[in-house]
């Protein structure tokens, strides 16, 4: 048999548990739990874990006197040169004397194992308070660029032990902490850092005359970063500026200040159409401007004026709900939801005839995000492949389906979420997504199907001559709901209403599909994906049905299914997906969204809305 060059069919953000094999995933928790007991032997206590990435774990713990620490643990998997990298981050943490900064506290390694110890930052990362809260104010937005303007300047030299400008390399939403009670932020996560080897005017940096006539100025020092969030140079391999963490921030800023999870929407949904401080916004729109020199112009300014600017008179306006373009149901939380994204067709978003570049950089992060998934697309298809993956950061099962077409754009939806806490920000990460599908200019179809991990199917053989055999104890899960019956037949949406998807590639025995057709006449929502790896089946799977007078056949034929799970012969995806009924919602197509500024006079403003 064949073994196609299978990627995960998820943009990989951080694979869920729950998509593990079972020894996987306990190799997985008997790892977390020795890490847990090591930092426990060495006196710590109240240890958690409060983040993990392509390089390692991040824990928390409390020492005997009482303080917060993180623990950083390197994967033991990688090579020992990439391990070796949490030393280097150590090295470079230590460089930096900075109130915004957490101190190191120490560098050790327990056998093989190496631990990065540094001092916690009091607060939560930006992404998820943007995940919670959605958009930040205007006020709040200008008050972080104030404090990471701090930062910037001290990262030139005057926070550095070397006296010689540091670039971080990361600065993302997730790497800033934000203490609510203070407002203060702390940059975290120094893995991405090294000395700069231009500064900011592109000068070479070296400490002595030798220096830099020995100096390695054909070859970039830095790291990648996320590339959600660096910019166009960093991704290109130049040579390491300050100018690297000036891009960070923009990108960063104006992710905050438009509820997104990347930078690359700027052309769509503009700096200067969210609600900013007009100088600030303009500033910003430069910061992201395609143009190098219209850059660094914008950096420079905002370096140097960015104490003036946050000194603005500035209130925190009336939120007015926002209106979501397409529907949502949100429902009270009744269970915990691991949501992961599958989201098919994507090669149509590539542009034709560019030159894939970049193919010989050695790092996981590009691999994973950018390199797989991301590479040859324009940046407004980015950003909104970015907006579709934001919508799995919340509990949500669901699906869309997006049809571009020459007069402008149609979505058929179908999303569920589970949390109220979430509805305002799940609203304007839905209405950035349909702008940002608005301004995308070609024709083809994207689908996209949110399925709760936790209820993932695993079926595991010892190899690929061996059938897929289920466990007797297995279900496929569904709801019952009860709701009115539609009128209209031709309403009713199919499972093959936008026929085979050329990115799929596991053929389903008849059988299978035979029981798809008899399943696609009974009034029902959902989605079923087959996901065939050489030795561990995936069946991933959202069902809720919509008459409860069908209950038993809509059963015989979920167990129809998974009785022929034993005939599925090949390696690949294959999915389905079905909406409740035909609610297409269509929009004309947009270059960008309009103009708009912070009022002049906020608090006659704030008076004439509240009364």
């Amino acid at each position: 048999m064949d073994k196609p060059n299978l990627q995960q069919f998820y943009i990989p953000e951080e694979q869920s548990i729950y998509l593990l094999s079972h020894d996987d995933a306990q190799k997985l928790k008997n790892w977390v739990c020795l890490c847990q007991e090591q930092l426990e032997q060495l006196g710590y206590s109240r240890i958690e874990m409060i983040g993990k990435g392509a390089f390692g774990f991040v824990f928390g713990g409390v020492s005997p006197g009482g303080r917060e620490y993180v623990f950083k643990f390197s994967r033991i998997t990688l090579p020992q040169h990439v391990q070796d990298r949490l030393e280097e981050e150590a090295f470079m943490l230590g460089q930096v004397d900075h109130a915004r900064v957490p101190r190191l506290v120490q560098f050790q390694r327990i056998r093989r194992q190496a631990i990065l110890v540094m001092e916690r930052a009091r607060g939560l990362d930006l992404e998820l308070l943007s995940l919670r809260e959605g958009p930040l104010s205007p006020r709040s937005i200008v008050h972080i660029a104030d404090q990471l303007a701090t930062i910037l300047r001290a990262l030139r030299g005057d926070s550095v032990k070397a006296r010689r400008p540091l670039v971080h390399g990361d600065i993302k939403p997730s790497n800033v902490v934000f203490d609510p009670a203070s407002e203060e932020i702390a940059l975290i996560d120094w893995g991405s850092s090294v000395f700069a080897q231009l500064d900011e005017n592109g000068q070479p940096i070296a400490s002595s005359v030798m220096e830099l006539m020995s100096g390695d100025l054909q070859n970039t020092n830095a790291r990648l970063g996320d590339v959600y969030f660096i910019g166009q140079e960093q991704l290109n391999g130049a040579l390491s500026s300050p100018r690297f963490d000036e891009q960070g921030a923009a990108g960063t800023l104006y992710a905050l200040a438009s509820g997104q999870s990347c930078r690359f929407g700027y052309r769509a949904i503009p700096p200067t159409s969210l609600g900013l401080p007009q100088e600030f916004a303009r500033v910003l729109a430069g910061m992201l401007d395609p143009e190098p020199e219209t850059r660094a112009r914008a950096g420079d300014y905002f370096l140097r004026n960015m104490p003036l600017m946050a000194r603005t008179l500035m209130i925190d306006l009336p939120r007015q709900p926002a209106t979501g373009l397409i529907p949502a149901w949100v429902h009270k939380r009744d269970r915990e939801i691991d949501t992961v994204v599958y989201s098919s067709r994507k090669a149509f978003l590539k542009e034709e005839g560019v030159a894939e570049v970049m193919q010989d950089i050695d790092d996981v992060q590009f691999d994973r995000y950018y390199k797989n998934f991301l590479q040859g697309m324009g940046d407004t298809e980015k950003a909104f492949l970015a907006a579709v993956g934001r919508l799995g950061k919340y509990p949500v099962v669901g699906g869309l389906a997006v049809r571009w077409e020459q007069e402008g754009v149609s979505i058929d939806s179908c999303l569920n979420l589970h949390d109220e806490r979430y509805r305002e920000s799940f609203v304007q990460a839905i209405n950035n997504m349909v702008n940002l599908a608005r301004a995308i200019y070609r024709q083809g179809v994207f689908k996209s199907c949110l399925f709760d991990a936790r209820r993932t199917l695993h079926i595991e053989r010892r190899d690929v001559s061996q059938p897929f055999v289920p466990g007797s104890e297995l279900a496929i899960p569904y709801e019952v709901v009860a709701v009115p019956e539609l009128e209209d037949g031709s309403r009713v949406h199919s499972y093959f209403e936008d026929g085979r998807d050329p990115e799929e590639n596991l053929e389903l025995p008849p059988s299978i599909m035979g029981l798809i057709e008899q399943l696609n006449g009974i009034y029902h929502t959902g989605l079923i994906i087959f996901e065939s790896l050489e030795t561990h089946l995936k069946i991933h799977s959202y069902f809720k049905l919509l008459d409860p007078s069908q209950e038993a056949e809509f059963r015989r034929c979920l167990q129809g299914v998974l009785a022929a799970v034993p005939e599925i012969n090949g390696l690949g995806i294959s999915g389905f997906m079905k909406m409740p009924y035909k609610d297409t919602r269509r929009f004309s197509h947009i270059d960008q969204l309009p103009e708009r500024f912070y009022p002049r006079d906020p608090r006659r403003q704030a008076t004439a809305e509240t009364a």
